[in-house]
């Protein structure tokens, strides 16, 4: 790392999986993050940009306060986060989760699937506007707790 880089800490406060898209996804344990594919066993996995989806805290607090009773996983994202608004970031982002797995930010919000089980169910997203979408670039595994690094 220069010194030029700026770097961001949180933490991951849930882990989430779903075999199906479009749905809320389950909190888990501990996932296992693969290289070039995303979270093993979730049906957003796969050969393309979006492997994982990650949301700050902070975002899941504004739909709660809308009046909307959201909890980690509803909209979807794979991994919650406290200490850093992810929806600020930049593209090309690295994220490191506890310094062993290596990720890269590649796209910042997604249009909305039309009528998506996440909005009948929970009222509307925060995921399209304040979602992020990230690459595996080393694989490994994450829980609850576990340090991110963001580094900028």
């Amino acid at each position: 790392m220069s010194g030029k880089e700026n770097k961001l800490e949180g933490k991951i406060l849930s882990v989430n999986v779903s075999k199906v898209k479009g749905v809320k996804k389950t909190p888990a344990e501990e996932i296992e993050l693969i290289e070039n594919y995303g979270v093993k066993d979730d049906a957003h996995a796969g050969n393309w940009h979006r492997q994982v989806s990650m949301l700050s805290v902070s975002s899941i607090e504004k739909a709660r306060n809308w009046g909307i009773e959201a909890n980690y996983g509803d909209f979807a994202e794979n991994i919650t986060v406290d200490g850093v608004d992810v929806y600020r970031l930049p593209v090309g982002t690295k994220v490191y989760i506890n310094d062993l797995v290596e990720l890269e930010v590649t796209q910042i919000g997604k249009e909305c699937h039309d009528r998506c089980a996440i909005a009948k169910t929970v009222g509307k997203c925060v995921m399209p506007v304040e979602g992020i979408f990230l690459k595996v670039l080393k694989g490994g595994k994450a829980k609850a707790g576990d340090k991110v690094v963001f580094i900028l």
